[in-house]
């Protein structure tokens, strides 16, 4: 008999929760409601099929804290389908945004001081970030240019490319500065969504933003390139789809 992973479940029946919260707070409508049951029914089949993959049992405390995130993301993503067919207290959906991006900085500190850092914990955090740049993309597109779509679908255009192109599942040096551009997108993407600046300060920050992610992707892609003859197998994906290594492998790319 399989073993039980109560987590994933855990995490859905919080999300349900919230939306329900959320819902009797500020409205959702049906489109809410509908992107918010879908995205919590796939993190739960997802993280399920990670865990089992990973060997893992239960969650530890960095991947409770990202837990959190990811249920606050699936707010997020609620507010942004309501967005689409009515109007939303956009800052309720910035409130829960900033709250997800300060706890992006605590659930890897709770790792490393509780010697519990996991590959699996790596791509749980990672995959919670650039689902929420999407989704923040998705709700900043119609009013800053449907051009701010690329902020969010770069990282998915690239895991689709490692599946043309082996090389790119090569293993990347860890570096810094992926973090911090990752972490300037959800900042610059909270801010237009906050309709609080000036719009032409907004595009020019958005297109800031996305010029800086293109730079960090390319000079990943541009040194992958020339080591491409000696590019190692990818590990198997934790999640979904096919993807490359784990982050904890790969230098956080993947």
């Amino acid at each position: 008999m399989p073993p039980v992973r109560p987590g994933p479940v855990i995490g859905l029946c919080v999300q349900f929760a919230m939306l329900a919260l959320l819902s009797a707070a500020v409205g959702l409508g049906h489109a809410g409601w509908a992107a918010g049951i879908a995205y919590a029914v796939g993190l739960c089949v997802l993280l399920t099929r990670a865990m089992r993959t990973a060997g893992l049992v239960a969650f530890g405390p960095a991947d409770l804290v990202t837990l959190t995130r990811a249920a606050l993301a699936g707010c997020v993503t609620a507010l942004t389908a309501a967005s689409f067919t009515g109007d939303i207290r956009v800052p309720v959906l910035v409130g829960i945004t900033v709250v997800a991006l300060v706890l992006d900085a605590v659930d890897g500190k709770v790792a490393r001081r509780t010697g519990t850092e996991t590959a699996f914990g790596a791509r749980f955090d990672m995959e919670v970030d650039a689902f929420l740049i999407l989704v923040l993309s998705c709700y900043a597109a119609p009013s800053a240019g449907w051009w701010v779509l690329a902020i969010g679908a770069m990282r998915y255009v690239y895991v689709v490319a490692t599946w043309v192109l082996p090389w790119l599942r090569g293993q990347l040096f860890p570096r810094y500065w992926r973090k911090v551009v990752a972490a300037i997108q959800g900042i610059v993407l909270a801010a237009a969504a906050a309709e609080v600046l000036p719009r032409p300060v907004v595009l020019v920050a958005l297109a800031g933003a996305l010029a800086l992610l293109t730079e960090s992707f390319g000079r990943d892609v541009v040194y992958l390139w020339r080591r491409r003859a000696v590019a190692v197998r990818p590990d198997p994906a934790l999640v979904g789809a096919p993807a490359p290594a784990v982050a904890a492998a790969r230098g956080d790319r993947a």
